[in-house]
C-alpha cells in the first residue's frame, strides 16, 4: 500500500472514533436533559436527513476539488456541529450538523481510494478501511460510554479534540488528479446530474445488487445499535456504559469478517458473499431468547463478523463500477442517499415502535426475519450474475 492510504486510514480513524463516541454523549446529554427515550433513536434520524438532502451535492463537490481538502472541510464542520452542543444547541440539532460534515466526507474518503489504488486491490484497501474504522468505533463506543457516564461535556470536548487530530491528518493528505469535474456550476445541472448517476448505477448489474445489499446493510447496521442499547437495558439491566461494550463486541466481529473478505474474496466474487447475510438475520432472531450477557456476546460477535464479510466485497464492487461509469464521488453519493433513505426506514419503524411501546423481543424478531428475508430474495436475484461470473 502508498503511503498516502496509510495518512487516509489514519484521518478516517478519528474522524470515525469521534463520530461514534459522540453518539454516546449525545444520548447521555438527552437522558440529562430529561428527554423522552424516543429521541434517542431520533438523534441518528436528524443525522442521516443530511446524507438524503445534500446527496446530489456532496458527490459533485468531492469529484470537483482535491478529496483531501474536502474531508478537511468537510471535518472542520463535524468538529463544529459537536462544538455546539457545548453552547447549548439541542443535542438533536447539534448532531444533524455533525451529520453534514459526515455527508461530506463519505464520498471523498472512499472515492480517493480509486484514485490512488489499482482496482485489484479495492478489496483489500476497503477491508482495511472498514476494519480500521471498526476498531475506530469500538474506541468511540468505550470512550464515548465511559466518559459519558462521568460528564456528557466532559465527552464532547475530549470528541473536538478527536476531530482536530483527524484534521491535521487530513493536512497531508496528497492532491490527485480531479476526477469528473463538474461543466456547470447550477442547482439544475446537479439536481439532473445526480439523477442520472442515480439511474446508471441502479440500471448498472453489478451496481443493482452492491447498492441492494449495502443498502440493507446500513440500515440494519443503524438499527441494530438502538436495539442492542435497548435490549440490554431492558433484559441484562445494562447501563449505557456496558451497553457500549456490547456494540464494541459486534464492531470487532465486524472489523473480523472485514479482513477475512479482503483475504478470500475476490472484487469479480464479491456477490458470492450475500448468503452469510441470510445467517446474520437468524442469529439476530436468536438474541431474543438470551437472558446471559456472555452467550448474548458471542452471537453479536458473530453477527459483527457475518455483516462486515458480506458488505465489504460489496461496497469495493459498487466503487469499482462507480468510478468506471461516473466518478467514484458521484457514485459513493448516491450510494449513501439510497443508505441512509434505508437507515431513515428502518430508524423511523423502530422509532414508532419503541413510542408505542413494542415488547423489545418482537422487535428483535421482526428485524431478524426482515434482514434474512431481504437477504435471501438479494440472493435470489443475483443468482444470474453469479453464474455469468463462474
Amino acid at each position: 500500500m502508498k503511503r498516502s492510504f496509510y495518512i487516509i486510514l489514519s484521518a478516517q480513524f478519528f474522524s470515525a472514533l469521534a463520530d461514534n463516541a459522540l453518539l454516546f454523549a449525545a444520548i447521555a446529554l438527552l437522558k440529562l436533559l430529561a428527554a423522552p427515550e424516543w429521541h434517542e433513536p431520533l438523534l441518528r434520524e436528524f443525522f442521516v436527513f443530511s446524507y438524503i438532502l445534500l446527496a446530489p451535492f456532496v458527490g459533485i463537490f468531492a469529484d470537483a476539488y482535491p478529496k483531501g481538502r474536502v474531508m478537511l472541510a468537510s471535518n472542520t464542520i463535524k468538529l463544529l456541529g459537536c462544538g455546539t452542543m457545548l453552547f447549548g444547541m439541542p443535542p438533536l440539532y447539534a448532531y444533524g450538523i455533525v451529520g453534514i460534515g459526515a455527508a461530506a466526507y463519505s464520498p471523498a474518503k472512499y472515492g480517493i481510494l480509486t484514485e490512488i489504488l489499482p482496482p485489484s486491490m479495492l478489496v483489500t484497501a476497503n477491508g482495511w478501511m472498514e476494519g480500521s474504522t471498526v476498531v475506530a468505533i469500538i474506541i468511540g463506543f468505550i470512550v464515548g460510554g465511559v466518559l459519558s457516564a462521568v460528564d456528557p461535556y466532559f465527552a464532547i470536548k475530549m470528541i473536538i479534540g478527536f476531530y482536530a487530530i483527524a484534521a491535521v491528518f487530513n493536512l497531508f493528505i496528497p492532491h490527485v488528479p480531479i476526477d469528473h469535474r463538474m461543466p456547470k456550476k447550477t442547482l439544475a445541472f446537479a439536481l439532473h446530474d445526480f439523477w442520472h448517476v442515480f439511474k446508471l448505477l441502479w440500471k448498472d448489474k453489478e451496481g443493482k445488487v452492491s447498492l441492494s445489499v449495502t443498502t440493507l446493510f446500513w440500515g440494519a447496521g443503524a438499527t441494530l445499535q438502538f436495539v442492542v442499547i435497548s435490549w440490554s437495558g431492558q433484559v441484562l439491566s445494562f447501563s449505557e456504559k456496558q451497553a457500549g461494550y456490547l456494540m464494541a463486541i459486534v464492531a470487532f466481529g465486524i472489523a473480523v469478517g472485514s479482513l477475512m473478505a479482503a483475504r478470500f474474496i475476490k472484487l469479480e466474487q464479491s456477490a458470492r458473499s450475500l448468503p452469510a447475510g441470510v445467517m446474520m438475520g437468524l442469529l439476530v432472531i436468536s438474541i431474543s431468547f438470551m437472558t446471559n450477557w456472555q452467550i448474548a456476546s458471542v452471537a453479536l460477535f458473530f453477527i459483527g463478523a457475518l455483516g462486515g464479510f458480506f458488505v465489504v466485497p460489496l461496497n469495493a464492487l459498487l466503487q469499482h463500477r462507480g468510478h468506471v461509469l461516473m466518478g467514484a464521488g458521484h457514485s459513493i453519493a448516491v450510494q449513501n442517499f439510497n443508505e441512509n433513505i434505508g437507515i431513515l426506514l428502518l430508524l423511523g419503524f423502530y422509532t414508532g415502535m419503541v413510542k408505542w411501546e413494542v415488547n423489545i423481543d418482537w422487535i428483535i424478531v421482526l428485524f431478524g426475519v426482515f434482514i434474512s428475508t431481504s437477504m435471501a430474495l438479494i440472493y435470489g436475484f443475483s443468482r444470474k450474475y453469479l453464474a455469468s461470473t463462474t
